[in-house]
């Protein structure tokens, strides 16, 4: 907020203004706090009552250009302007507005009337450069005695002096609940106009006549840069200028100085090349704070609560309660204009008890929990979410400067009807059709150039089948990595392509290579698959490490079908994969043996990875009888870890490769008196552990359960409490379900009745298949599986 200037060297209070006398001697000084929407209305009202000649504002000088973009009809705020370096797009800056930010309301004002505007922060290319510098932070900010420096919020200095033990709402007191106060009915409507700045202003000259520059350091090099830009302001346009800057800066924009001591203090900064634009911004983006160097560190709790108070006609409170309810009523709660009447009598009630002028967002939030929620913050957190915050996506433009990669991508999500969203939502494609697959491929893409709008979910698109599933969102900062991956290309496909050789030449793992493979086949990226191909042959042929064969394998074999699906030839591909099955069935068995517990939980996994990726490959037929043998040697190997061996034993069972009688011997003889505890523990989970099903086979097989409950019955107790938690961490990923029947079948016993297996005396199901029984369910799995039309 301000205070009346004392005039600066240079000019005439009034120059050029017969109508209308200047409110003070020198420039109109409004200090206001960023992004409040009272203060958007007091400057609002400032600038109606002064009419000043020029506007300054508080921003990086590099956006002055952009300002008339401000204006456009396509421009809905929140918006804001982001600098980057033109060599390093990733390091990057925001200025954020929204429609209640005193700036904006600012430039919006000398927009409307062609009043000269202008930025007059620190330079971007200044800023962007000097944040690279540690002595740059705030946390580098020393005081006199060499102890770091204290930083004061002068919002919560003023508070506790006005007796508030909440600085938030002694500002929403003060400044944003004002809407015509007593300062304006006391002075006039021109005069009170200026008075809340007027005592701001002076209260942050008495906090920095304490506190100095509070232990921000830095910002005597941003205020030393706006007065130069004061000065040559007061040349041009006289002494009727308006600074809409933070309260903070006022005291020392209004202080006297040399410009000589000024341009000393800017001497010798470091300096980088910098672009500006505007860009989207969003409410739940103003909810975060920002960081040193970065622009506005926004930090806002409740940017929905304060774009209303700033749109609000009149009546705030009962305008609020009225959305509130209809937003509890869309989600199927019963409220009724009732809830709101007594909604409001309670908030209303709440802040004359507080002693507050109006009720706030703690009143109001309060009374919307006790009346409309039946005091459960859970609809309360939908409130929060959806209107407090609100994901409110702001537009810039077309004409706005834009990097060619970045008018590529919108002119893609145009023609594909993929608007960018900040809500996050699921989106399911059918690759089969022509826009279906094109979203696919242009996802894909971003994801290559590290623009993480999207990300793949699992589920029945994961195995390159004709669907996928994606998660999609969109940051504002997605523009900074558009911008960064705008040095690869100057539209998706090439830029994509270019990154993806590069990624292929400088790739050290074979993994890494059949991974970019995959995304490749995923992108639909022709011109890169040669590049990429000789890359993972030369990695492969290099590579004698089994593990990395075996990482390197399901990503190829994944990559085969996706090819079949896209139309893409895969012919070499295949024969790489080919020639890396052979290998590993080769290697595989040796490299199992002597691992420690991690090692072989690793393995294992390779494993799984490796008996997937087999059946996927064209010479699946071929390769599954070598791979069961190699199987066979891992289970019948002593010196394979019991996890290893198991995990082997039920792929081959799965597979239909190990009787059912020969997987019961080979559980006996892991779970002989002679195999440590924790051994037999570790051969367990590796047969029926995880989410492979491993419960249910208990669940059908009484055999392979009453071996583990015999074996668990004869563990001795030393040695239980170590092979606990391995037993716990097997059934623990068990359905619910599954572990009840598993508990019931082993509360029954043998004693219990029902059928009984005559070769292990266990209870539980028949020894055979009862085909009768089965058949009767035939008729209900048709019609699950729409294969007969009802």
């Amino acid at each position: 907020m301000t205070t009346q200037t004392a005039a600066l060297p240079g000019g005439t209070a009034g120059a050029g203004r017969p109508d209308r006398a200047w409110p003070c001697e020198g420039p109109l000084v409004l200090g206001v706090r960023h992004h409040g929407p009272g203060s958007a209305r007091a400057v609002l009202a400032a600038l109606d009552a002064a009419e000043p000649r020029a506007v300054l504002v508080e921003g990086p000088p590099e956006g002055n250009a952009l300002l008339p973009l401000a204006a456009d009809e396509g421009m809905v705020p929140p918006v804001a302007l982001l600098a980057h370096a033109v060599d390093d797009p990733g390091r990057a800056a925001f200025w954020p507005f929204a429609e209640f930010s005193p700036e904006w309301v600012a430039i919006r004002w000398a927009l409307a009337r062609d009043v000269a505007v202008r930025f007059i922060d620190l330079p971007a290319a200044h800023s962007l450069a000097a944040a690279a510098d540690p002595s740059w932070g705030d946390e580098e900010d020393v005081a006199d005695d060499g102890e770091p420096a204290l930083r004061v919020d002068p919002i919560g200095v003023l508070a506790e002096a006005a007796g508030y033990d909440d600085p938030e709402r002694w500002w929403e007191d003060v400044m944003e609940h004002r809407r015509g106060t007593e300062a304006t009915d006391r002075a006039g409507p021109v005069d009170g106009a200026f008075a809340p700045f007027a005592a701001v202003g002076e209260a942050m000259a008495a906090l920095r006549e304490r506190y100095g520059h509070g232990g921000h350091a830095h910002d005597l090099v941003r205020e030393a840069h706006m007065r130069i830009q004061l000065r040559a302001a007061r040349r041009e346009f006289g002494e009727e200028v308006a600074v809409v800057c933070g309260a903070w800066h006022v005291p020392a924009l209004t202080a006297r100085s040399t410009a000589t001591a000024d341009r000393a203090l800017l001497k010798g900064l470091p300096k980088v090349r910098t672009e500006t634009t505007w860009v989207p911004w969003t409410h739940r983006r103003l909810a975060r704070l920002g960081a040193p160097g970065r622009g506005y560190g926004a930090g806002i709790e409740s940017p929905g609560w304060y774009a209303h108070l700033f749109s609000a006609p009149d009546r705030p409170v009962e305008r609020w309660m009225t959305k509130v309810a209809g937003l509890l009523r869309d989600e199927d709660r019963a409220v009724s204009s009732a809830h709101v009447i007594e909604a409001v009598r309670l908030a209303v009630t709440l802040a004359a008890v507080r002693g507050r002028p109006l009720a706030g967002l703690g009143e109001t939030t309060d009374a919307i929990r006790a009346v409309m929620c039946d005091g459960s913050d859970v609809p309360l957190a939908l409130v929060r979410d959806r209107l407090t915050v609100g994901d409110v996506l702001g537009e810039v433009p077309d004409t706005a400067p834009a990097v060619p990669l970045q008018r590529d991508l919108a002119r893609l999500q145009r023609g594909l009807r993929l608007k960018p969203d900040p809500l996050e939502r699921e989106l399911e494609l059918d690759l089969r059709k022509d826009t279906d697959a094109a979203r696919s491929r242009l996802l894909h893409r971003l994801r290559i150039l590290g623009v993480g709008w999207g990300s793949p979910e699992s589920g029945r698109g994961s195995t390159g089948t004709f669907r996928e599933t994606w998660r999609l969102r969109w940051e504002p900062e997605l523009y900074v990595r558009v911008a960064e991956a705008g040095v690869w290309g100057t539209t998706v496909p090439t830029a994509a392509t270019a990154k993806a050789e590069s990624q292929a030449v400088s790739a050290t793992a074979l993994a890494d290579v059949t991974s970019l493979a995959e995304r490749c086949l995923l992108a639909e990226l022709p011109d890169a698959l040669p590049v990429v191909m000789r890359a993972l042959a030369d990695r492969a042929a290099l590579d004698a490490d089994v593990g990395h064969l075996a990482e390197a394998l399901p990503a190829l074999a994944r990559s085969l079908r996706y090819g079949d699906v896209r139309a893409t030839d895969t012919a070499a591909l295949g024969e790489v994969a080919a020639g890396l099955a052979e290998r590993v069935c080769v290697g595989l068995p040796p490299a199992c043996a002597g691992l420690d517990a991690d090692a072989a939980a690793a393995m294992r996994d390779r494993l799984d990875g490796v008996h997937s990726a087999i059946g996927l490959l064209p010479q699946a037929e071929e390769l599954g009888g070598r791979w069961a043998d190699v199987l066979r040697r891992i289970v019948l190997r002593d010196a394979v870890p019991g996890l290893i061996r198991g995990r082997a034993a039920r792929l081959l069972l799965d597979d239909g490769r190990l009787a059912e009688g020969e997987a019961a011997r080979l559980m006996g003889l892991a779970l002989s008196p002679g195999t440590p505890p924790a051994g037999a523990a570790a051969w367990i989970e590796g047969f029926v552990g995880g989410a492979s099903g491993g419960g249910m086979l208990l669940v059908h097989d009484e055999r392979l359960l009453g071996l583990v409950d015999a074996w668990l019955t004869s563990v001795p107790a030393d040695a239980f409490t170590d092979v606990l938690p391995l037993l716990r961490r097997t059934f623990s990923a068990y359905e619910p379900g599954v572990r009840r029947t598993l508990g019931e079948l082993a509360r029954r016993g043998p004693a219990a009745g029902g059928p009984v297996r005559a070769e292990t005396g266990v209870p539980g199901f028949g020894s055979g298949l009862d085909e009768q029984r089965a058949d009767a369910v035939l008729s209900v799995l048709r019609v699950i599986l729409q294969e007969e039309r009802v």
